[in-house]
């Protein structure tokens, strides 16, 4: 059984972002100190509030060593990564140079340090286009955008080294995460937004016409599908995946996700039941978006232990709403 007192470091990349920075706060829960490596360009300082930021960039060889060399760190999560789905297919160059070399950077340095585990953001886009049910760990890996692509590159290159060297990995696929803290400490703030359910409110608090984008997908009312996580949740099963390897020393690939799809009309009808009728009117599709992702996520239930307990829309909605109410 892992000892707590042992490895207290974890190096968190990534951990000024929206949930970088909610893993942060579980970490110090649990008695992890959280050392972020960040380089703020869509993160925040006020986010750091559990441990050292250090303002850099994992691209950036010089600044890892930086990292490696004032802290002892052989426990890492990585989430730093561009992730726009649709940015990626404008600029497929960025996202293979920030997301696949800057993992390789980021994979040197542990492997040098000697480090023993890694916990790897990835992404249901890896999976790619999917017309029904539910996704398993098992489903073909056919990203149809770069940023999926470069999730999946990244996973393949953790599981080529994992051959040669002597580490233990968690690779979660996200689903769509989604919420605030219930604290109210944290939330979604990003300066270019893409994420629905913040464009959602904002539409609502700042009274302009929510865009849908799209209304001609394979699906019941013709709207994408997704499985919209509480970034709690996610947070909490980032380290229930870290004392996981520790525990056991074995690897684990799995979805994290609520098994229950939602559409982007069913969002604008929960809104509405707390706010009042929303105004929205119908967009293109956005290129690289597939019609339907929903988790299968019992991998992440019996290995884990894990139970998104605050994964129902109306949560989601009330720590969101709560959260963009603070901070328009």
């Amino acid at each position: 059984m892992y000892d707590s007192s042992m490895d207290k470091n974890v190096l968190v990349t990534g951990g000024a972002g929206y949930i970088g920075s909610h893993i942060c706060k579980e970490l110090a829960k649990k008695g992890f100190i959280p050392i972020v490596i960040d380089n703020l360009s869509s993160g925040h300082k006020d986010f750091v509030k559990w441990g050292p930021l250090i303002v850099g960039d994992i691209t950036n060889k010089q600044d890892l060593e930086k990292v490696f060399s004032n802290f002892d760190i052989k426990l890492v999560i990585h989430l730093a990564a561009k992730a726009s789905v649709n940015e990626s297919m404008s600029n497929p160059i960025k996202y293979f140079e920030e997301n696949i070399h800057g993992t390789t950077n980021l994979l040197e340095h542990f492997l040098v340090n000697n480090g023993k585990v890694l916990i790897f953001s990835s992404s249901c886009a890896v999976y790619g286009e999917k017309d029904s049910g539910s996704i398993t760990e098992d489903s073909p890996l056919e990203p149809i955008n770069p940023y999926g692509f470069s999730k999946l590159a990244s996973e393949k290159l953790i599981k080529y080294l994992k051959l040669r060297h002597e580490f233990n990995f968690s690779i979660l696929r996200y689903f769509n995460a989604a919420g605030a803290d219930p604290d109210q400490e944290l939330g979604e703030k990003h300066l270019n937004e893409t994420h629905v359910i913040p464009l959602l409110i904002n539409s609502v608090l700042n009274n302009y016409p929510f865009t849908i984008y799209g209304n001609d997908f394979g699906t019941p009312d013709g709207t994408a599908i997704r499985d919209y996580i509480h970034v709690s949740d996610l947070a909490k099963a980032h380290v229930l995946a870290l004392e996981y390897n520790l525990n056991t020393l074995q690897d684990l690939t799995c979805n994290l996700g609520t098994g229950y799809g939602v559409s982007v009309l069913d969002l604008v009808n929960e809104l509405s039941k707390i706010t009042s009728n929303i105004d929205f009117i119908y967009g293109n599709r956005r290129p690289g978006d597939p019609a339907i992702l929903v988790a299968d996520s019992k991998l992440a239930r019996s290995e884990l232990n894990w139970e998104p307990v605050n994964s129902n829309l109306s949560t989601i909605f009330e720590t969101a709403l709560n959260w963009h109410k603070r901070t328009i």
